[in-house]
């Protein structure tokens, strides 16, 4: 009961504190209200895991530490090609961070999205990148990958009362966060279909496609959100490829190429 209380209430935070469109200088912030356009300003880049909280791991590599240099790229090209839009970073070092947290700094700077890295684990033959957003999950290996990401609330303090009595480990606890964000799936799927999009073709990686489960990373974000699965660090091949520091900046330009895509297409 706590967790359909929990999520009600949510749902109307959602809609109370979802920040109005905003833009690029004062100039264009004026001419664009005055046409009703939407600007997308600020994007919430966060790498998952961190400090503590190593997430999954390869032979060589780290969750953390591949995701944060993906985020790193990512937030690099923005702020180098997109002067107008502002970046903000859950954390830029290896640090642990809360996963409520983190979508309370995307709340706190009133961001137009959050993008969420992660690698992901599995049998040895897995392979392949995963985009993920808000929504419920259709099978029972969509419901694994949640349970793992969703896990890391065990390592932090009172995380029952945190999350009100949410269980990581429960099914029906991820069929009712997966019911949040609606507000903001139809955004959310666009660019995780860009994202794809980037993956399978101009980075020519294999893709296991756009996915939608229960993640309590995005769970309180006020807006469009994805989460990002770069590939599995336990297939040894995916391993050697996501550790090098080249092919972490192939990926962050695929990444940030969507978001280009789905910035233009918004605002036009």
């Amino acid at each position: 009961m706590r967790i359909i209380a929990s999520l009600g209430c949510a749902a109307l935070l959602l809609l109370a504190s979802a920040a109005p469109p905003q833009a690029d200088s004062a100039a264009t912030d004026s001419a664009a209200h005055s046409r009703g356009r939407y600007r997308l300003r600020t994007v919430v880049l966060d790498a998952g895991h961190g400090g503590k909280d190593r997430g999954c791991s390869g032979q060589k590599a780290r969750e953390a530490d591949v995701a944060l240099s993906i985020v790193l790229a990512l937030g690099k090209q923005i702020e180098q090609s997109m002067p107008g839009v502002k970046v903000v970073y859950t954390r830029k070092t290896d640090v642990f961070v809360e996963l409520d947290e983190r979508a309370a700094i995307a709340n706190r700077h009133h961001a137009d999205l959050f993008i969420s890295v992660h690698c992901n684990a599995g049998p040895s033959q897995s392979h392949g990148t995963e985009v993920w957003t808000m929504g419920p999950h259709k099978t029972d290996a969509n419901l694994s990958v949640a349970k793992r990401e969703n896990s890391v609330i065990l390592q932090e303090e009172n995380y029952q009362s945190r999350y009100g009595g949410f269980n990581p480990h429960s099914p029906q606890s991820h069929i009712l966060f997966s019911l949040f964000q609606s507000a903001y799936i139809t955004n959310s799927l666009r660019l995780a279909q860009r994202i794809d999009r980037q993956f399978r073709g101009s980075l020519g990686r294999s893709s296991r496609g756009v996915k939608q489960a229960g993640f309590l990373v995005l769970w309180k974000s006020t807006m469009p959100s994805v989460l990002i699965e770069a590939g599995f660090l336990t297939n040894r091949t995916e391993e050697q490829y996501l550790n090098e520091k080249a092919n972490q900046t192939y990926m962050a330009a695929g990444i940030y190429r969507a978001l280009l895509e789905y910035k233009r297409e918004l605002e036009r």
